[in-house]
């Protein structure tokens, strides 16, 4: 299968001397274009760092990244900018939504920010709101939504841009075992009817299983986490989602 991204060698870690912590040491990751894998791992094990990395949030210290081929760490900053906005999409664990505004208003944020006249920002936005099951509360505040509403508005937020990557940091962290489910179910369904390459962290292994596959990050790098659910599915003939 194609790569979509590829990380050889990547070396982080944050503070100097004796106070240095070592995050990622030498780590490798490729990922084919429309696979899901998920991240597993400790709390702190290097997960979210990661993530900030791939999204050009933050940079390696050394090492390669290339996405569709191309350099990432090449990019200037107004590079990594429009990859954000035009190829990217970012599940936050703690959803990161304006309380201001509107589940409505947030969703077209991105596309506002881009350039996208209003009406069409909304249009957009109202589709990735109904595609999570939010038709009806396209006008409510976040402080007006459940956690799981919450959640649900910050996904289609990441995806109403139209993404080739989505990256999910603890997407279900914050949720009961029941709506984590259920965002587990809309976020493989997106997947499959959007043709989306997604990334994500969790430390849930049982949702985990549902990708195609489980790499499990230990001591800066990561190895294979075992047999997904998809997998298993795939090699008995017929997909899981």
């Amino acid at each position: 299968m194609e790569a979509l991204l590829h990380c050889a060698g990547i070396v982080k870690g944050y503070g100097v001397g004796s106070k240095r912590v070592e995050v990622l040491r030498g780590l490798d990751l490729q990922v084919a274009r429309g696979e899901m894998i998920s991240i597993v791992g400790a709390s702190g094990v290097g997960k979210t760092t990661l993530l900030h990395l791939l999204a050009l949030l933050d940079r390696p210290e050394s090492g390669a990244y290339a996405f569709s081929g191309r350099d990432m760490l090449a990019l200037p900053e107004e590079g990594a900018d429009a990859f954000r906005r035009r190829r990217l999409g970012y599940v936050f664990q703690n959803y990161r939504l304006l309380p201001e505004f509107t589940a409505l208003e947030n969703v077209a944020m991105p596309l506002r920010i881009r350039g996208e006249r209003p009406a069409q920002a909304e249009k957009r936005a109202e589709a990735a709101l109904c595609e999570l099951g939010m038709e009806s509360r396209l006008r409510h505040r976040p402080a007006e939504l459940s956690g799981g509403e919450q959640q649900r508005a910050a996904v289609a937020r990441a995806l109403v841009n139209d993404p080739d990557l989505l990256l999910a940091d603890e997407p279900t962290g914050n949720l009961d075992p029941a709506n984590g489910e259920r965002l587990m179910d809309l976020l493989c369904a997106a997947r499959k009817r959007r043709g989306l390459t997604v990334v994500l962290a969790s430390h849930n292994e049982r949702l985990a299983q549902r990708c195609d596959r489980v790499l499990r990050m230990e001591g800066g790098a990561l190895r294979r986490g075992g047999t997904s659910e998809a997998a298993l599915a795939d090699a008995r003939g017929g997909a899981k989602f």
